[in-house]
C-alpha cells in the first residue's frame, strides 16, 4: 500500500519547500484534539488547553472533524488554486488564499471525512449532487448532532461557514498560535533552506530522502512513492510539487492527492526517531511472524538465551526442519539474530526490535 505521485515532466524549478503558517495551525488544532497521537507535545497541549477561553474551546469542538482525524485540505488552500501556488508568509495571507477557493472546493474539502467523496477522482460534489448531499448528512448524523448542524449550515450557506472558519482561525491565532508560530517558524525556515539547498545541488531524490525514509523516488518511472497504510494516486501534471515542513506533525507524513489540486507532501521535522521507521511491508512481516503460536513459544525461549536449532528441537518436541522453518520466518522479519560459535549457530530474539513493535505499529498506522 502506498500513495504514488506521477512527476512526469516536472522541472527542477517546479519543486519547492516552503513553511506554511496555516498548515501548522491545522496541525496545532489536530494535536490539541488528539493528544494521544502526539505524546511529545503533551506539555505544550496542556499549557494551551489550560489557558484557552471556554468559548473558544467550545467553538473548537464545533467543527473538529476538520482536524481531529487528520486535518482537512482546507489548511493547504494554495494547492487548490489554478496552476497551484505557494503558501503565504503570514497567516493573514494564507487566509486570503483560502478565500480564493470556490464554494465547491471549500465544501468538498470540508466534508472529506464526513461524506467520503471521490477524493482522487473527478466528480460532482454535494453542492451539485443531491444524492451526495443526503449521504453527507446521513453520515454526519452518525457522528453526532453537532456535526449534523455544522454540515447542514455548510451545505445551505457556504459563505457563512467560510466567514465563521476564518474568524475562528484568527481567534486561535490571537489566543495561542501567534506565540507558537513565532517559536516554530525559525526551525521550519531552517529546514526549508536545507531541503531547498539539497534540491538545488543534489536533486529531488536526495531532498526526498531527507524528508523521510518512507518517501522514495523512481527516476526512471517518473514516480514518487510514499509508504503508507493507504492507497492514492496523483500527478504533478501542469502543477508543481510542494514540500511543507511541520514541527508539530510527527508521526504524520501526509500527502495531498486530491483530484486537480497540486500534490503536497506535509512532513515532520525534528522527529524523535533514532533510526529509519520500518516500511509497511516490514511491519506486516513482523506482526504476521509473531501471530503463530509456535513462533510465540520459540520467542519465549529465545528471549531468555541463545539456542541452537538442535536445542530448540529438544525443548519444543519438534523436528529440526520445522524449527528451521519457523526461525526463517522470524529472521526474515528481523526479529531474530544469529551468531556462529565454532560449528554451532546460535539464535536469539532481538528484544529491542520486539519492544519497538508497539511504537512502530502506532507510527505506521498514523503515518
Amino acid at each position: 500500500m502506498s500513495v504514488r505521485i506521477d512527476i512526469t515532466g516536472l522541472r527542477p524549478e517546479q519543486a519547492a519547500v516552503v513553511p506554511s503558517p496555516l498548515a501548522e495551525l491545522g496541525m496545532a488544532l489536530h494535536a490539541l484534539s488528539e493528544p494521544g497521537h502526539h505524546p511529545g507535545l503533551q506539555g505544550w497541549a496542556t499549557g494551551v488547553t489550560a489557558r484557552l477561553d471556554p468559548h473558544l474551546a467550545d467553538r473548537m469542538c464545533e467543527a473538529d472533524f476538520l482536524w481531529r482525524t487528520t486535518f482537512s485540505d482546507l489548511f493547504l488552500p494554495y494547492a487548490g488554486l489554478p496552476g497551484g501556488g505557494l503558501p503565504g508568509q503570514t497567516l493573514a495571507e494564507e487566509l486570503d488564499l483560502l478565500d480564493k477557493l470556490s464554494d465547491e472546493q471549500f465544501v468538498d474539502a470540508a466534508l472529506e471525512f464526513t461524506c467520503a467523496l471521490p477524493y482522487a477522482e473527478p466528480g460532482a460534489g454535494p453542492l451539485g449532487d443531491e444524492r451526495l448531499r443526503r449521504r453527507a448528512l446521513e453520515l454526519a448524523a452518525a457522528r453526532g448532532p453537532q456535526q449534523v448542524r455544522f454540515s447542514e449550515r455548510l451545505l445551505a450557506d457556504p459563505p457563512r461557514i467560510r466567514a465563521w472558519l476564518r474568524q475562528f482561525l484568527q481567534d486561535c491565532d490571537a489566543a495561542f498560535f501567534a506565540e507558537t508560530w513565532s517559536r516554530l517558524r525559525h526551525q521550519l525556515a531552517a529546514d526549508a533552506r536545507h531541503k531547498t539547498e539539497l534540491l538545488r545541488r543534489r536533486g529531488l531524490a536526495e531532498a526526498l530522502a531527507a524528508v523521510s525514509p518512507a518517501v522514495a523516488l523512481d527516476e526512471a518511472a517518473g514516480r514518487i512513492t510514499v509508504d503508507k497504510l493507504g492507497e492514492g494516486r496523483t500527478a504533478t501534471a501542469d502543477h508543481g510539487l510542494l514540500l511543507v515542513p511541520t514541527s508539530l506533525g510527527w508521526p504524520h507524513l501526509m500527502v495531498l492527492h486530491r483530484h486537480a489540486w497540486q500534490p503536497v507532501l506535509h512532513y515532520p521535522v525534528g522527529s524523535p526517531e533514532l533510526s529509519a521507521p520500518p516500511s509497511v511491508e516490514q511491519l506486516t512481516l513482523r506482526m504476521s511472524a509473531l501471530s503463530h503460536p509456535v513462533r510465540m513459544r520459540l520467542c519465549r525461549s529465545l528471549a531468555r538465551s541463545a539456542f541452537t536449532t538442535g536445542e530448540l528441537t529438544q525443548a519444543h518436541g519438534m523436528t529440526a526442519p520445522e524449527i528451521s522453518r519457523h526461525l526463517s520466518v522470524l529472521k526474515k522479519a528481523g526479529l531474530v539474530t544469529t551468531r556462529r560459535r565454532g560449528r554451532y549457530v546460535y539464535h536469539q530474539l532481538d528484544v529491542a526490535m520486539v519492544a519497538r513493535l508497539g511504537s512502530d505499529f502506532l507510527e505506521g498506522i498514523l503515518r
